[in-house]
């Protein structure tokens, strides 16, 4: 929601907030926060709270380590779990040197400024929904996570062969408390997965909302004695867990060219896409495809234009490893390149790839099959270049 300072100034002592949390993030996309009293929040808006940037990995070096966080005021959520009685708020915080300038490193910059881009050089509008895989694990007799799942359910199964029914329903009563509201929720294929799907929404707020849903689920998780997992392949011979992006555009007939940028960039992304060693003992199996290509409706396919009235690019690699910042900015560069460029894309693939014998035969080109690979290949990418300065 819009809000002025005032207005949030004016909600903190009608509501009696006693804490506000200040959130931002690293270059890995994990969530950071410093809390300060409410009566500091005037300050926050006027000058900005300061943190040491060199305790930040990717940041500053200690010699110009002063960076200054101020509130984003559009970003305003109340933490449900937290007492009703001096309650607790949050928001994302732009970051700033002391001379009031955009932090260049600030990933939530970075893609506000893609937005703008993609706006002024295109005339378009991209809006982001994300698909969250997760398992669910027991913890041990001392509070630590096992790799034993929490139930034995499949595919879409009901209660009580789906034990995670109940944290599903209170994992999304708790988003639609702090102003997010998924679309779907079930369970997925392996034992203990799971899956909350989101609606679309502009690129900053998917991306503020799927960093939001992670820290929730990991806490509802922890309150119900589980752990939630969002690795990539965390058992082995089950399935692996996604972070699925999809794409819709406001003119559609942009789409084939939005598709054609991402799959010309696809294997110089991918290192952000997946950037952890676990990502790539998901991808080229079970749902997770590595050839770079695209279909209608296949799901063995990187890209796919998936069944409905509105059409959507749905990009399959991704996983919930990945700074959902810098993922989405780098998708819209390559959809400003395949828009300003006129990409055409290839024809689509009809065939099984996850089928062991038309795989063999396949002479699509792939994405890296290693982080090491995947490293190298965003190294020397001018195009990352240009953007991740």
């Amino acid at each position: 929601m819009l809000y002025t300072e005032e207005e949030v100034l004016d909600y903190v002592k009608e509501e009696d907030v006693k804490f506000v949390r200040l959130a931002y993030f690293d270059l890995s996309g994990k969530q950071k926060n410093a809390t300060i009293m409410a009566s500091e929040l005037p300050r926050a808006f006027a000058n900005g709270i300061s943190f040491d940037a060199s305790a930040v990995a990717g940041f500053e070096q200690a010699n110009k380590s002063d960076l200054f966080l101020f509130p984003d005021v559009s970003t305003l959520s109340v933490l449900p779990w937290r007492p009703s009685a001096g309650k607790v708020i949050r928001m994302f915080c732009d970051i700033k040197h002391p001379d009031g300038t955009p932090y260049k490193k600030d990933c939530r910059y970075l893609l506000k400024t893609a937005v703008q881009k993609i706006k002024k050089d295109c005339g378009v509008d991209l809006q982001f929904g994300t698909e969250f895989e997760f398992y669910l694990f027991k913890l041990d007799e001392n509070g630590e996570p096992t790799k034993i799942p929490f139930d034995r359910a499949g595919y879409m199964d009901i209660a009580p062969e789906d034990k995670g029914e109940n944290i599903r329903r209170n994992i999304c009563f708790t988003l639609e408390q702090m102003g997010i509201t998924p679309e779907s929720s079930h369970h997925e294929e392996g034992p203990g997965q799971n899956e909350v799907d989101f609606y679309y929404d502009e690129p900053l707020h998917a991306a503020d909302n799927a960093s939001t849903f992670k820290w929730i689920v990991r806490t509802k998780a922890q309150e119900s004695g589980l752990f939630a997992d969002f690795s990539p392949k965390p058992l082995y011979g089950n399935p692996g867990s996604g972070m699925h992006i999809n794409i819709s555009c406001s003119d559609t007939s942009k789409n084939e060219n939005i598709l054609a940028g991402i799959l010309a960039h696809i294997g110089e992304i991918t290192y952000y896409l997946n950037p952890s060693e676990n990502s790539y003992n998901r991808l080229g199996e079970a749902k997770a495809p590595n050839s770079i290509c695209w279909g209608l409706e296949n799901r063995s396919t990187l890209l796919r234009i998936p069944a409905g009235n509105n059409p959507r690019i749905e990009i399959r690699s991704p996983d919930s490893t990945c700074n959902p910042y810098i993922a989405f900015t780098l998708l819209i560069h390559a959809a400003i390149d395949g828009i300003k460029n006129s990409l055409k894309a290839p024809e689509p693939v009809t065939e099984n790839l996850f089928d062991r014998e038309v795989a063999r035969k396949a002479t699509y080109k792939k994405i890296p099959d290693t982080l090491e690979e995947a490293e190298k290949i965003a190294r020397e990418s001018e195009f990352i270049k240009g953007i991740l300065k």
